[in-house]
């Protein structure tokens, strides 16, 4: 699997429907959250596409789990990354969803809301302090208490853009924008200069741009959408003014990650997100571009970038919780996490990991460059999509969007459109 903050977004994006008949009342649906007692039994540990490249690394987790405690015994199962949502909701609905379930925060979701998840913050309070506390915090539930998976490992990445584009539009490349004003400036003066051959930007606005924005995504009870005020107006008519100015690449409407990074790549577009593992694909696939990278931040009104966050859940009707919560928190303690982050380009989500000289001395190279500068901005970052927020819900803010770029309805109405859509839908859920 290769993990990078576009791998991340297609994970984030895959939500489970349980049936009906799974539904609960978001509490551990009859068991017990003590998970004190002897560690023992044999456990299901199930991963997310991760065995044809980190086999050796697990087995090698488990084994010395084991060793650990010798009356123990996991099973390691892993799933394709299609159909996951499908498998684990099959899953829940039968009764046989593993021990310890590698999850996103939307995954966890229905699984905490059908009482499934076991409540880490009465089984396993004790290991709290160990985290980043955004990445804790990550998956909670609006409008339940608890917390519902181990956080594990993390991503984020930069904005990269072309300097010789910048360059040719008569902007200074070493000072690239740093404010949502200073990007719309700049890609209105690219638009206009290359008489709108280059835009900036390849993407529409999704939640997490709106939440980076510094609009209120939600109401504090769980229970209603609120992006459609005063600032995610703001922030649909400033980019409905670079639609227009064609300082949004033509294809904006049907972009897919994979298609914006392509456009990056052959010069069409002059900034683009990524992550670390991006610039040796620029480096063999488009070497002229390499030489031409340039690296800054996130652009965020709120001081804290954005992150996306896996977790490692245990199944609250396990028959052997001791085992499982150990097992769950062995896979993702500081020592583990770091091991996993040396093998791939993420990053662990344990307090104080993110100091270790892997991720803060410099070595002269960009790859170590970018890893340092992520590093740095995980340990206030926060996930910004709801973890409510289902692949319908994205569906439905996108149509809206496209309408209002296209000049169909104002931005006013189509972010109104698309809070009620998404609220019928989170009616839906149960």
């Amino acid at each position: 699997m290769r993990i990078s903050r576009r791998t991340f977004a297609a994970a984030a994006a895959v939500a489970v429907v349980l049936p009906l008949s799974a539904c609960g009342s978001g509490d551990d649906g009859g068991g017990s959250t003590d998970a004190s007692g002897k560690v023992e039994g044999t456990i299901t540990f199930q991963t997310w596409n991760l065995r044809a490249n980190f086999k050796s690394y697990f087995e090698g987790v488990v084994s010395d789990f084991e060793k650990k405690y010798p009356d123990t015994q996991v099973k390691w199962v892993d799933q394709p990354a299609e159909g996951y949502a499908d498998k684990i909701s099959a899953d829940a609905a039968g009764g046989t969803l593993p021990d310890v379930v590698n999850v996103s925060p939307d995954l966890v979701a229905p699984l905490a809301k059908a009482g499934l998840a076991l409540d880490l913050d009465k089984a396993a309070a004790k290991y709290r302090k160990e985290y980043l506390p955004g990445a804790w915090a990550s998956h909670r539930i609006p409008g339940m208490t608890g917390t519902y998976a181990f956080p594990w490992y993390l991503n984020t990445g930069p904005l990269f853009y072309n300097k010789s584009l910048f360059k040719d539009a008569g902007l200074d490349a070493s000072k690239p924008p740093k404010t949502y004003d200073e990007l719309f400036a700049d890609a209105l003066r690219l638009a206009k200069k290359s008489k709108g051959e280059v835009a900036t930007l390849a993407n529409v606005p999704t939640i997490e741009d709106f939440g980076r924005y510094g609009v209120e995504l939600m109401n504090k009870e769980g229970t209603a959408f609120a992006f459609n005020d005063t600032k995610g107006v703001e922030l649909l008519t400033k980019y409905k003014e670079l639609y227009d100015a064609k300082a949004l690449d033509p294809q904006v409407l049907t972009a897919t990650p994979e298609s914006s990074g392509k456009k990056f790549l052959t010069g069409a577009v002059a900034m683009n997100p990524g992550s670390a593992l991006d610039l040796g694909n620029f480096k063999k696939q488009a070497p002229n571009l390499y030489k031409n990278i340039g690296i800054t931040d996130q652009i965020t009104s709120t001081g804290k970038v954005n992150m996306y966050v896996m977790g490692v859940m245990v199944n609250s009707r396990s028959q052997r919780k001791p085992a499982a919560v150990a097992f769950a928190h062995y896979v993702t303690d500081a020592q583990r996490q770091m091991s996993f982050a040396k093998k791939v380009a993420i990053f662990p989500s344990t307090a104080g990991s993110l100091d270790d000289p892997y991720f803060t001395k410099e070595d002269g190279t960009d790859e170590t460059r970018v890893r340092i500068a992520a590093a740095a901005s995980l340990k206030n970052a926060v996930n910004y999509t709801p973890v409510l927020f289902s692949e319908q819900m994205k569906t439905a803010l996108r149509n809206e969007v496209a309408k209002a770029l296209q000049g169909k309805e104002s931005p006013k109405a189509a972010l109104d459109n698309a809070v009620k859509a998404c609220d019928r839908l989170l009616q839906q859920q149960g």
